[in-house]
């Protein structure tokens, strides 16, 4: 247990600004190990945007509160997905083959395919979370970020690592059967547990509906995203994950819109 908090707190250590003890003795591989409690740490911080929503819209308009949210989420994490989407974007836009490609993404300068894709990313997030009801928007942004991280996860068991080099390169390993097991436990949870309580408190179509036009969209990115990787890298870089976050979060709020306006 004095292990797995270990890996836990180098987990948030690494994704968030959150405070964490000093851990001694830190060995780059023991980020493999934490990478089962990405979605934990996508939890926790889903969890902290809903409170500063919930906070916020005591005072403010609803869309302000959205706002706030949002920023609170890009300052937890340092804007760490995003640059990600953006790199990501410049590198299979601008790239005409792998290696061009990948040295674009370690450029850190900004390009207009990057740009277009981090303003298009914040402004459907924000028009999708300013569309959603009140009662389910809480819920809706803490499955998102635990979701989306889900699914970062899987691409690294699932795909190579293509760089030798880079920020996220001591992630970059092939996770164990337990890790992506535990990793999906903290990913499903909150979606499955909502789930649960439309089959309580509704009927079982109910549940079922939800989980099938919520988790749709997200498959069906996360099938074109790690194909296009396929394709165009042979493989994924600590950039590509960030955007399949942010892709996965997107289309689980797209897919949350659509069920509640089916309700």
């Amino acid at each position: 247990m004095k292990m797995q908090w270990r890996y836990f707190l180098l987990a948030v250590g690494f994704f968030t600004r959150l405070p964490v003890p000093a851990l001694t003795d830190f060995q780059e591989v023991e980020l493999n190990h934490a990478a089962r409690y990405f979605p934990l740490v996508g939890l926790l911080i889903g969890l902290i945007a809903a409170i500063v929503w919930w906070l916020t819209s005591l005072i403010f308009p609803p869309v302000v509160a959205v706002l706030f949210s949002m920023a609170a989420t890009i300052y937890l994490t340092g804007a760490f997905h995003e640059d990600g989407l953006a790199d990501s974007a410049d590198g299979l836009g601008g790239g005409l083959d792998k290696a061009r490609k990948l040295e674009i993404m370690q450029d850190s300068r900004l390009g207009s395919y990057g740009a277009i894709a981090l303003v298009g990313m914040l402004l459907f997030k924000f028009q999708a979370l300013t569309a959603l009801p009140a009662a389910v928007l809480p819920f809706g942004l803490i499955a998102g970020h635990s979701l989306s991280r889900l699914a970062a996860v899987s691409v690294m068991a699932t795909m190579p690592y293509v760089r030798s080099a880079g920020k996220s390169k001591p992630l970059a390993t092939t996770l164990t059967r337990n890790d992506l097991w535990c990793a999906s436990a903290f990913g499903l949870w909150s979606w499955l547990g909502f789930a649960g309580l439309l089959w309580l408190n509704h009927s079982g179509f109910a549940a079922l509906q939800f989980l099938l036009v919520t988790e749709l969209p997200v498959l069906l990115v996360w099938w074109w995203w790690r194909n296009l990787l396929l394709r165009n890298l042979q493989g994924y870089t600590g950039d590509t994950l960030g955007a399949m976050q942010q892709l996965t979060e997107l289309a689980f709020y797209l897919g949350l819109l659509a069920w509640s306006r089916l309700l």
